[in-house]
């Protein structure tokens, strides 16, 4: 049954030098591919990565550390590893002058995951 479900969503990837936002391998296999526990993850990815993204904007130093932390470990979950490497620069930024163009590139990632997710849950 998963490996039905892993062939369905590779076969609904998009051109070859395209690299999806979401990994939808990955997604299946994190999820022995029920399709029912792919929507809630990636329901909850998305809301989470809004809310994290957000607080971020106004944190100070230690707590944006924090929360890229987790918005990593929560990316890499469902696969959404541009976010997870986005995510893990935020972290590992020095200063805010280094931070910054490495959060607008979190920020962007996040943007395209969570598209990528709302057209998967539209075709779920």
């Amino acid at each position: 049954m998963a490996q039905a479900a892993i062939k369905q969503m590779v076969d609904m990837e998009p051109e070859a030098d395209a690299a999806p936002a979401i990994d939808r391998v990955h997604l299946a296999r994190m999820t022995f591919g029920d399709r029912g526990l792919e929507r809630e993850l990636l329901e909850l990815f998305d809301r989470q990565a809004a809310i994290l993204l957000a607080r971020m904007q106004t944190a100070d130093a230690a707590t944006v550390a924090t929360l890229a932390h987790t918005l990593k470990g929560s990316a890499l979950g469902v696969g959404a590893s541009f976010v997870a490497q986005a995510a893990a620069a935020v972290e590992q930024a020095g200063d805010a002058a280094e931070r910054e163009p490495e959060t607008d590139r979190l920020a962007a990632a996040v943007a395209a995951a969570r598209a990528c997710i709302a057209t998967l849950l539209r075709a779920f």
